[in-house]
């Protein structure tokens, strides 16, 4: 039975699908795989699986081998060349007085190509650049600029809750964030503390947002006016969490309440 399997070339990278052949499989092995760029190193994030018969028409590059003690030399030595091509295109950009960050750089695992990766406000005129990197290494050459979300992933780092950032752990595909989902779920709008490493706003605010909105619809609107058991009051804050509200009665104290305690008060009610 034909089966194929998912493969991963970078920690929290996208997960590649490619026919597994006659290989016995599984997660966390090294794996040499045939790609547009030629063969490249990889590891098993997916384990062998019969192939979709709805997809069956789909082409996948196959597995090449599994991956030896010579292809982990070569991807020490593509490593090596990497930061002494960083170091140099460094070099480069300061001569040439360019306006961009480069950051990292990768080789292809048969080291026949470089790509640098930048980030910078604008667009840039590095064909000088180029002519240069290609002169001194003789391979091909491309460069890629990026966001400042990807970055953050390609480089990784602590967020402010004292973990790895999740774009460079876990997250495969960056979801559109926004300053809503902040106010649903009654954080500080302040940008110091709702923002990442990136200067962006937060990944981790799509986690939660869709139970805050779920709770949330069982629960009296802010400035609804609800009957306690202190008396009448005007929601004031949700607690999504405890499943509570708190309301300022009409004294003027306030009062956090569950949910069970209250009800909505309707026009017809006396009093």
């Amino acid at each position: 039975m034909r089966k194929f399997v998912g493969v991963r070339f970078k920690p929290a990278g996208k997960v590649y699908d490619f026919d597994a052949g006659v290989f016995v499989l599984n997660c966390g092995d090294p794996v040499i795989v045939e790609t547009e760029q030629g063969l490249g190193f990889g590891f098993v994030a997916v384990p062998p699986r019969p192939f979709d018969e709805t997809a069956s028409d789909r082409e996948l590059k196959k597995v090449f081998r599994m991956a030896g003690e010579k292809d982990f030399e070569q991807r020490e030595k593509n490593t090596a060349l990497e930061k002494e091509a960083r170091h140099f295109c460094l070099d480069c950009i300061k001569t040439l007085g360019l306006e961009m960050n480069l950051f990292a750089v990768e080789s292809t695992f048969d080291a026949s190509k470089l790509t640098f990766f930048f980030t910078a406000e604008g667009r840039v005129d590095f064909r000088e650049l180029v002519k240069m990197l290609v002169r001194e290494y003789r391979i091909r050459i491309e460069m890629r600029q990026v966001g400042i979300r990807n970055q953050a992933k390609m480089c990784g780092g602590l967020g402010r809750c004292g973990r790895a950032l999740c774009c460079s752990t876990f997250i495969e595909k960056f979801e559109p964030v926004s300053i809503r989902m902040a106010k649903e779920q009654g954080l500080s709008l302040n940008p110091t503390k709702i923002s990442g490493q990136c200067g962006r706003l937060m990944c981790c605010l799509t986690f939660e947002n869709e139970t805050y909105q779920f709770f949330k619809q069982k629960m009296p609107k802010i400035g609804k006016i609800v009957r306690t058991p202190n008396g009448d009051g005007k929601v004031i804050r949700h607690n999504v969490v405890g499943k509570k509200v708190t309301v300022r009665l009409e004294d003027g104290t306030e009062a956090e309440i569950g949910l069970n305690n209250i009800r909505e008060k309707k026009k017809k009610d006396k009093g």
